[in-house]
């Protein structure tokens, strides 16, 4: 579960603490009453672990690190890719009248994007966050419509809450070995 190089440790609760605050944020477009604290509190751990994350990743700058030349090429391939499909299938969503599921779509090219990313930075973290935002996206639409909650609601919460999970069990690696 421990990444090769701090650096990308730390690197990782960069990302994933921003993202995780995109997904909270996403979540409060018409959530439960009761679940807005919960949210907002989700927001800002999110954002501050982003911040020490990035903190540790400055400290660490000069330090080894999974990308070099190859690696960040396919890295940028994978991004590429993974922002393309995703926008082209909320674009079809959007035509088809079903902005409702959006953010189960986006949630699928996530998921399904980290299972490479985890693979080049040889972070088995990683491959435990793909698989769960993965399922999530695929049992998200049943739970909202179980629930009568809002799906982006449903979505936002859980993939928020993995990549939050994701983002603090790297800061804590990063912190141990620092």
């Amino acid at each position: 579960m421990i990444a090769e190089y701090v650096r990308d440790a730390s690197a990782t609760a960069v990302v994933f603490g921003f993202f995780a605050s995109s997904w909270f944020g996403w979540a409060q477009e018409a959530p439960p009453r009761s679940w807005r604290p919960f949210l907002g509190v989700g927001s800002v751990l999110s954002l501050l672990t982003a911040v020490v994350g990035g903190i540790l990743t400055w400290r660490r700058w000069s330090e080894a690190t999974a990308f070099d030349a190859d690696t960040s090429r396919a890295f940028g391939i994978v991004v590429g890719i993974e922002f393309g499909v995703a926008a082209f299938g909320a674009g079809l969503l959007a035509l088809r009248r079903r902005r409702d599921l959006i953010p189960i779509w986006v949630a699928l090219v996530v998921g399904v994007h980290l299972f490479p990313v985890a693979a080049l930075l040889d972070y088995p973290l990683i491959h435990v966050a793909a698989a769960l935002v993965t399922a999530l996206a695929l049992v998200a639409a049943a739970v909202a419509r179980a629930r009568a909650v809002a799906v982006s609601a449903v979505v936002g919460l859980g993939t928020g809450a993995v990549l939050l999970a994701a983002a603090v069990s790297s800061l804590v690696v990063a912190l141990v070995a620092y």
